[in-house]
């Protein structure tokens, strides 16, 4: 199975002068060495009312891009703030809903738990 890459600005260039020249979905998939659902998706995502242009594809795809979610660390400030809630006799998912709703911040209960199982010495304590 081929790993999902995103397209580049030069290959939306290609796509763009490759559908202006009356060719196929398909024919531009095998161009570029894209798959063509991947075109047929583009041409989906980033179509607007003059049709598709390679450059409203790419600030399209830069504004999503840019309202994703972040990915999120363990600061020593969130381990300590974890740590408190567990030894409060929180749970993971408790935690995570907390933090979602009362600090916007986004922290999944399998990373708690993660980091909850790395803590835990070979007796079961807490190191």
């Amino acid at each position: 199975m081929k790993r999902y890459k995103q397209l580049s600005y030069e290959q939306r260039c290609q796509i763009y002068v490759l559908k202006k020249s009356k060719m196929t979905q398909q024919a531009i998939a095998d161009t570029i060495a894209v798959s063509q659902s991947g075109i047929s998706r583009e041409f989906k995502r980033t179509r607007g009312e003059r049709g598709y242009r390679y450059k409203q594809a790419q600030r399209m795809c830069a504004e999503r891009h840019s309202q994703t979610s972040k990915a999120f660390k363990m600061t020593p400030d969130m381990i300590e703030l974890i740590e408190s809630k567990l030894s409060d006799k929180w749970g993971p998912e408790q935690i995570s809903g907390w933090l979602q709703s009362e600090r916007d911040e986004s922290l999944s209960h399998e990373s708690i738990y993660r980091h909850l199982s790395a803590s835990i010495g070979i007796y079961g304590q807490i190191k």
